[in-house]
């Protein structure tokens, strides 16, 4: 087994043993009961989300910094991962809305911003599609990357700048000792999941962006072919 997928393994045994713990052992949520045994899966989503969107940051800058292929794909890798964290961040949250605050929706300052950061960092995906120049989609999604990043900081600090229905973040201090051994173990193991899985993506990636580099540019749109002569003509 390769290290990536030893890493993997590893993130995804820690998963299972934070989640088991949390499930089976921990005791309900004081207020939630045991609907708030979505925390084990929801808050370290969370923190790795934000964690794989500033790792996918400072690859934007070595891009911009070194104009190396290894940084551009470990940035496309950091942000295909992140986008994949942030839809399931989405998607645990209007679950646990629901039985919580009776909506799975609502325009809360925290929900919102992640929404803006899950779409923002898509459409560096996007764009990384649309351009078919090597050199030039490194600069264009590294500067998208890197402004996108500013409403990372805006998720994190929302509800302590705005009125907002999620709570406060949590601390060791505010959290019962048996809940944190298993939401840190949750957490560890979701960090070495996205990293065994960015570490997978960006090795295919850079494989693909050394091919490219290695051919001619593709146009940014198709040329027809005339078909009496043999010669392309816009």
């Amino acid at each position: 087994m390769s290290k990536t997928w030893m890493v993997v393994a590893l993130g995804f045994t820690l998963l299972v043993v934070g989640h088991g713990i949390g499930l089976f052992a921990a005791p309900p949520e004081a207020m939630m009961g045991d609907v708030g045994r979505i925390l084990y899966a929801h808050v370290p989503t969370a923190w790795v989300a934000l964690l794989t969107f500033l790792g996918a940051f400072i690859c934007a800058i070595g891009v911009l910094w070194t104009g190396k292929l290894a940084w551009d794909a470990a940035m496309e890798a950091a942000v295909e991962v992140g986008v994949l964290l942030n839809a399931m961040l989405l998607i645990q949250g209007a679950v646990w809305a629901k039985p919580t605050w009776g909506v799975y929706w609502t325009w809360d300052p925290r929900l919102t911003s992640a929404l803006v950061m899950c779409l923002s960092f898509a459409a560096v995906l996007v764009l990384r599609s649309l351009v078919h120049q090597v050199k030039r989609r490194m600069t264009l999604s590294a500067v998208a990357t890197i402004l996108f990043f500013v409403n990372v900081p805006v998720v994190y600090m929302s509800v302590k700048w705005w009125n907002s229905m999620h709570q406060e973040m949590s601390s060791p201090e505010t959290v019962d000792a048996t809940m944190v051994l298993p939401l840190r173990i949750a957490a560890f193991g979701m960090l070495f999941l996205a990293i065994g899985l960015c570490m997978a993506r960006g090795r295919l990636a850079l494989a693909r962006l050394r091919r490219e580099d290695g051919a001619p540019d593709l146009p940014e749109r198709p040329q027809a072919l005339d078909l009496d002569s043999g010669a392309p003509h816009a």
